[in-house]
C-alpha cells in the first residue's frame, strides 16, 4: 500500500473508480512529467450530487463540500494515471475551480478552498498549488463545482 494510500485511509477516503468521460474527451492526459484532469464534477457513486445555483441552493459551505468531492475525483483520476500509484504524485501543480453561483455570489476562493485544502490533507507539501477559482453563469447538468488540475509525476 502506497503512502498517499494510507493517507486516504486515515482520511476514511474510498476513491470512486475514475469516471469515464460522457464526449469526445478523456479523464486524463499525460504529456512528459505532467497530468492534466478533465474538469472533475460532483459525481459520487454514479450520482451527481449538489446541482444548483451557490447563493440559492447552496451556501458557501456546502458548495466548499462539493468542490472537495471533485477533488476526490481528481485523485482518482492521478491514481490511474500514476498506475495505480499515487506516490509518483510529486506536486499538484495547480487547481481550477468553477462555482455556478448567482450573479451576485462572490465567495468563489471560500468554495474552492474545500479542493484546496484537501489536496494539502492528502499529499502535504506537495498538494500546496497555485489555483484559480472562477465565478460561472452555469456548468454543465447544473453542478454547483467542477474543479480541474494539473500535477507533475514521476
Amino acid at each position: 500500500m502506497s503512502q498517499i494510500d494510507k493517507k486516504l485511509a486515515e482520511l476514511g477516503i474510498t476513491l470512486p473508480t475514475p469516471a469515464k468521460p460522457v464526449a469526445n474527451y478523456v479523464g486524463w492526459v499525460r504529456t512528459g512529467n505532467l497530468v492534466y484532469t478533465a474538469g472533475q464534477v460532483t459525481l459520487k457513486d454514479g450520482k451527481l450530487e449538489y446541482q444548483g445555483k451557490v447563493g440559492k441552493d447552496f451556501t458557501t459551505e456546502e458548495a466548499a463540500k462539493a468542490a472537495r468531492l471533485c477533488a476526490i475525483n481528481i485523485v482518482s483520476q492521478l491514481k490511474d494515471a500514476c498506475g495505480g500509484n499515487l506516490d509518483k504524485v510529486k506536486r499538484i501543480v495547480k487547481l481550477v475551480g468553477f462555482v455556478n453561483g448567482v450573479p451576485e455570489f462572490t465567495e468563489h476562493p471560500k468554495v474552492v478552498n474545500g479542493a484546496s485544502d484537501l489536496m494539502v490533507e492528502i499529499f502535504g507539501d506537495k498538494g500546496k498549488h497555485a489555483r484559480s477559482a472562477v465565478g460561472s453563469g452555469s456548468l454543465p447538468l447544473n453542478v454547483a463545482v467542477e474543479v480541474e488540475a494539473i500535477a507533475e509525476v514521476e
